[in-house]
């Protein structure tokens, strides 16, 4: 007697390739409750939060009587809130290394492109959530003050300060990824848009213009100017971005 051994075809289907782990929606979603879950992420929330109204009040209280334009108002404070939701975006990227949570973060997902890209989305939506409120709510200060205000192009100022609020937050990843320590990050970008930017629109203001993403916020604001001050900001978030990605597949997580 004698076998005959057959093999049989095994169907080979999709499911055998399918990607585990969590979906973009729900990364996007986890990144945005680890930012609001430390005691950095929710200070810096809150002052983004309330920046703009106090900015509001001080200035009204310190200022001479006489028509307060809206737009200035809300421009400036859109500026000084995208100034603090840099801070966010910084922690959310660099506060992983420096904290050695990023072990964790690759090990659940390995994928480093996937992670940054949900951390960028989750920053858009904090910062853009975040300056809305701030821009809100410095919008009713506005009301309420017994000064006269002029509205004309608030809205415009409103629209600006929360692409700028995502932006800037985006801008903070970026460098934080790039450099990957939230005390070299913070402190080497507030020095050089604090510092560095204003002396150089003393000495080379055709410069400043082309460089500086604070002036752009207000003047895009104030709608002086919306080309330039748009570019400006799109550079700044575009090669923070890409440095960020590039020298994060890079490191090595030890």
């Amino acid at each position: 007697m004698s076998t005959t051994l057959t093999s049989a075809a095994v169907p080979v289907t999709g499911s055998l390739a399918r990607r585990t782990g969590p979906s973009f929606p729900a990364l996007t979603g986890l990144e945005i409750r680890k930012s609001l879950s430390t005691r950095s992420g929710k200070t810096v929330a809150g002052l983004a939060v309330a920046i703009g109204p106090l900015g509001v009040l001080i200035a009204t209280l310190t200022s001479g009587a006489g028509t307060v334009p809206a737009a200035m108002a809300i421009g400036i404070m859109g500026m000084l809130v995208a100034l603090v939701l840099l801070a966010l975006g910084v922690l959310s990227t660099a506060g992983e290394w420096t904290h050695k949570s990023v072990q964790t973060t690759y090990l659940l997902v390995p994928q480093r492109g996937r992670v940054l890209t949900s951390k960028v989305s989750a920053l858009v939506l904090m910062g853009a959530a975040l300056a809305a409120v701030d821009a809100g709510l410095s919008m009713a200060m506005l009301w309420v003050i017994p000064d006269p205000v002029a509205w004309t192009g608030v809205g415009r100022s409103f629209v600006v300060v929360v692409a700028a609020g995502a932006a800037f937050a985006v801008v903070g990843a970026g460098i934080g990824a790039a450099l990957g320590n939230s005390p070299a990050a913070l402190t080497g970008t507030y020095l050089t848009m604090l510092g560095v930017m204003p002396i150089l629109a003393v000495f080379k203001p055709a410069w400043s213009e082309k460089l500086d993403p604070v002036s752009s916020v207000v003047n895009l604001a104030q709608g002086f100017s919306t080309t330039t001050p748009a570019l400006v900001i799109t550079g700044w978030v575009v090669v923070a971005t890409v440095a960020g990605a590039v020298i994060t597949r890079r490191r090595a997580v030890s």
